[in-house]
C-alpha cells in the first residue's frame, strides 16, 4: 500500500461517524470506540442532537442514538474532506479493494457457520454436531483474522481512526475458539460478522460508495 503520514481525526467527526458505523449506540460504547472521554462524547452527541445528525430510538427493548439523514449527510461531508486533507484516497481505496476480495470468503464461512445443508435440506441449520465442519469454519476465520490485521495496519496508517478492527475481530474469534459460537455471527455484540460488517461500512462511507453498488 500507498505509505502516508498518519492522520488523526477531529473528536467531533469520530463521534458522528461511530453512529454511522455503528447503526445504533449510546454514550459509553461512543467512548470506548473512538477513544474520546465519555463526557466529551456526551457533550458532542448532544450537540450533534440539536444540529438534527443523531436523534435517540428505542428498538426491541434495547436504545441509543442513530443518525438521521441529516447526520448521514454531515458526516458524508465530514469524510470527504478529511480523506483530501489527509491525502490518504488511495490508500482507502486500495484496502477497498482487498477487502472486496476477502468479501465473499467471509460471508461463505458466517453461512457455513449457520446451516449444513444434506441431501434432503440444502438450508439445514447446523447443529454443530460435526466437529470437522465448525473446525473448517474456524481455520477460514483464522485465515481471514491474519488478512484483516493486515489490511487494517496499512488503512490506519493512514487513517488512525480505522484501528481496532482487526484487534475486535481477533478478539470474537477468540471467544469462538473458547466455544462461545454467538461470537460468530451473534446479532449484538462485536461478533465477527458484526465487526466486519462495521469496516464494510465505514469503508463504503469513507469512500462515498453507496452500499450494493457496483
Amino acid at each position: 500500500m500507498l505509505t502516508v503520514m498518519t492522520y488523526a481525526s477531529t473528536p467531533d467527526l469520530l463521534v458522528l461517524h461511530a453512529v454511522r458505523v455503528a447503526g445504533m449506540t449510546d454514550d459509553e460504547a461512543v467512548a470506548r470506540r473512538t477513544g474520546v472521554d465519555r463526557d466529551k462524547a456526551s457533550e458532542l452527541l448532544e450537540d450533534d442532537e440539536a444540529y438534527g445528525w443523531v436523534t435517540r430510538v428505542e428498538f426491541a427493548g434495547t436504545g441509543g442514538w442513530t443518525l438521521t439523514e441529516r447526520g448521514r449527510d454531515e458526516d458524508s461531508r465530514k469524510l470527504a474532506g478529511e480523506l483530501d486533507q489527509a491525502g490518504a484516497r488511495t490508500v482507502v481505496e486500495q484496502a477497498h479493494r482487498a477487502f472486496e476480495s476477502l468479501n465473499g470468503r467471509l460471508v461463505k464461512a458466517c453461512t457455513d457457520w449457520q446451516l449444513r445443508p444434506t441431501e434432503s435440506d440444502r438450508l439445514a441449520a447446523n447443529d454443530h454436531s460435526d466437529p470437522e465442519w465448525d473446525a473448517r469454519v474456524r481455520h477460514e476465520l483464522a485465515a481471514l483474522d491474519d488478512e484483516l490485521t493486515q489490511l487494517v495496519g496499512g488503512l490506519s496508517g493512514a487513517l488512525a481512526r480505522f484501528g481496532g478492527y482487526d484487534k475486535r475481530f481477533s478478539a470474537a474469534l477468540v471467544r469462538v475458539r473458547a466455544g462461545e459460537r454467538q461470537w460468530v455471527t451473534g446479532v449484538g455484540i462485536a461478533s465477527c460478522h458484526a465487526v466486519w460488517m462495521e469496516l464494510h461500512e465505514d469503508l463504503l462511507s469513507t469512500l462515498g460508495i453507496p452500499r450494493g453498488a457496483k
